[in-house]
């Protein structure tokens, strides 16, 4: 239990980045490198200035390097308006109670710097950036540069129009047949129309998770489990057909959707795998019944060929007897009739084959017979 608590919560964190949180409706604008780099030029040139105009000394540059550091760590963490105004409020107010009366430059670049670097924003060329003023959208800002009115303009939100891929599941779902089973799935989408995916729907990726879900569950409660395992392609794409129609109208769109795996029962995998083994037991039955046919059939039609011809079943049977004795250790039992219609001789000398004649080693082959119905012959 422990293990999966704690599984979920590097999840939480693993999840959370300065990145995602400025691309989120949460964030005013976002903070990147590039503005790092403009509030640090800032402070540097009021710096330059400063001592150009007035005496070198250390207050003013560990002040000035100082504030433009926490400043930059401070609004890269914040990335919200109102920590701009506050933490570039207290600089200043510091800047003026240390450096009196010739801080007038300081306090220049401060201001200028905390107003100036988050108003330049970067859009890559896989996102859009929604832009709002006074709280009403000013339109679609694409790849590259554009600038930001400090205080008053607000990205809503940089939205990423790549091909997304989302997973997803359903537990313990029963199906049409009442099996209760486990189905995993990924969704790949993406966002085509960057406005109403922000207007439309409050927190769209969450949305379009969630409504995969339902239809997964919906999906499944409509098939028996036969029609899940063996037809996953049109389950798929039932479900990719629901949730495209529900999206489509906030600007997101659902390419396709697969079914990853099955979680079926344990004890019903069993039964299962019987039932599969008893199956292929009796499709081999089948089979061995019909070979056993084809074969009767076939000697049918052998024994109407050697009914006519005495001949050729008379040759028949010899070559089988001498097929029998070629091996050692063999053992044939024929009637005796069929001995007697090849022309071996009497039963006594048939029986004399199998003997070892006076002074030398037996051939190692012969023929026995019975007195009885049936004679064997050995080798």
């Amino acid at each position: 239990m422990k293990n999966v608590q704690g599984r979920e919560i590097g999840k939480t964190f693993k999840g959370f980045s300065l990145e995602r949180f400025a691309m989120s409706a949460r964030a005013d604008f976002r903070f990147a490198p590039l503005n790092v780099l403009i509030l640090v030029a800032v402070f540097v040139v009021g710096l330059v200035v400063h001592l150009a105009l007035h005496p070198f000394t250390v207050e003013a540059v560990a002040l000035s390097l100082g504030s433009a550091l926490c400043l930059a760590i401070m609004i890269r963490v914040a990335q919200v308006w109102e920590a701009v105004v506050i933490l570039g409020t207290a600089d200043c107010l510091a800047i003026y109670l240390v450096l009196r009366p010739g801080s007038e430059v300081l306090l220049w670049a401060a201001a200028l710097a905390v107003l100036v670097a988050p108003s330049i924003q970067l859009v890559y060329q896989w996102e859009r950036a929604v832009l709002l003023r006074f709280g009403k959208c000013r339109g679609i800002r694409r790849p590259g540069l554009f600038l930001l009115v400090p205080i008053v303009d607000k990205v809503a939100q940089f939205v990423d129009q790549r091909i997304r891929v989302t997973d997803f599941s359903a537990e313990t779902t029963l199906t049409a047949d009442t099996v209760p089973v486990s189905v995993d799935a990924i969704a790949f989408w993406m966002v085509w129309d960057a406005e109403k995916s922000v207007f439309e729907v409050e927190g769209f990726h969450d949305a379009v998770v969630l409504s995969a879900q339902t239809a997964l569950r919906n999906a499944i409660g409509k098939h028996d489990l036969a029609e899940l395992l063996s037809e996953r392609d049109r389950l798929g794409t039932e479900i990719q057909s629901v949730l495209d129609e529900k999206t489509n109208s906030w600007g997101i769109t659902t390419q396709a959707v697969e079914i990853r795996d099955i979680i079926i029962p344990r004890g019903l995998e069993d039964a299962m795998s019987r039932q599969a083994q008893a199956e292929r037991e009796r499709q081999s039955r089948i089979i061995l019944g019909t070979a056993e046919t084809e074969i009767a059939e076939k000697f049918s039609r052998a024994s109407e060929h050697y009914q006519d011809n005495p001949v050729a079943l008379h040759l028949r049977a010899m070559n089988m007897v001498f097929e029998g004795l070629r091996k050692k250790g063999s053992m044939i039992i024929v009637p005796s009739s069929a001995v007697e219609t090849m022309g071996l001789g009497a039963l006594g000398g048939l029986t004399s084959f199998g003997r070892t004649p006076p002074g030398g080693e037996s051939s190692g082959s012969g023929v026995a017979t019975d007195p009885g119905p049936v004679s064997g012959e050995e080798s």
